[in-house]
């Protein structure tokens, strides 16, 4: 990474554990200011003081915030411009997970995960673009997934949920263009995070479908992603599979992809 900082101020959500967490990690040395939200607060005071003992530079503020709340949403974006951490870098990285059948799944769990990955990201990014554009410019990071390409069984809402990530990502980057703010869609296959074991029901014991050779590590995934930050990309799909595997997919009818979903290990209940 490059010594000199890339951006004044950049807010990370989600960024308690897993793919947050790393993207604060390496996003430090790059920022004068950084912003941490999720809903643990014990872990992000943790990561607040990693951050503080190795870049001791860097101004790191924490918030303790339910992205599902939209009370919440507004209160952090006013404190954000009354103590004047707005971000010019918006890492829009919080989600949640549902593996299941749709028909069997409780709405308190698809609720939250509609609120969070779609309303919270959509939210956050319009209650925050608009100091970025008086400032002349920045970048948002939406995490997105490989899911936003296909229609998942057993997955079917929390892949729709990506779908919109990505589709909006990509409109969002044409209008702000002008404004010089780079909007980027990342969308990586399986990751060894904490991601997983939320997102199964039950005891958690049914593990979701997929191939070993696709994970990637989460180090890796916040690397290409910022380095597609830098090159101004509009998408990436972390990993050489992945990306492969992306390449394949959305070159594919979706008579075919039908067929494809129709033969993948299923989950029941």
């Amino acid at each position: 990474m490059p010594e000199t900082k890339s951006f004044s101020c950049a807010l990370v959500t989600g960024a308690s554990s897993g793919l947050g967490e790393e993207f604060a990690l390496q996003i430090a040395p790059r920022v004068g200011k950084l912003v941490l939200v999720a809903r643990r607060e014990p872990l992000l005071q943790q990561l607040a003081d990693r951050i503080r003992a190795g870049f001791p530079d860097v101004a790191v503020a924490v918030f303790a915030v339910d992205l599902n709340c939209p009370s919440e949403r507004d209160e952090l974006a006013a404190t954000l411009a009354a103590r004047g951490f707005l971000p010019d870098l918006l890492i829009n990285n919080a989600g949640l997970g549902d593996y299941g059948e749709f028909i069997s799944s409780d709405w308190e769990r698809l609720q939250p995960m509609l609120g969070v990955n779609i309303e919270a990201l959509t939210h956050l990014t319009h209650a925050l673009v608009p100091a970025m554009i008086r400032r002349g410019g920045g970048a948002i990071v939406n995490v997105s997934s490989l899911a936003s390409v296909i229609p998942i069984p057993d997955f079917a809402v929390y892949a729709a949920t990506k779908a919109y990530v990505t589709s909006f990502s990509e409109a969002l980057r044409i209008e702000l263009r002008e404004h010089r703010i780079s909007v980027l869609a990342v969308c990586p296959g399986p990751v060894r995070t904490g991601f997983g074991h939320v997102a199964r029901r039950g005891d958690g014991s049914a593990e979701i479908p997929a191939r070993k050779a696709f994970y990637v590590a989460k180090e890796r995934v916040v690397a290409e992603s910022l380095a597609a930050v830098d090159r101004n990309a509009a998408r990436v799909y972390p990993g050489l599979r992945t990306a492969a595997a992306a390449l394949v997919l959305c070159t594919l009818p979706m008579i075919v992809l039908r067929l494809a979903m129709g033969f993948r290990p299923r989950r029941n209940g």
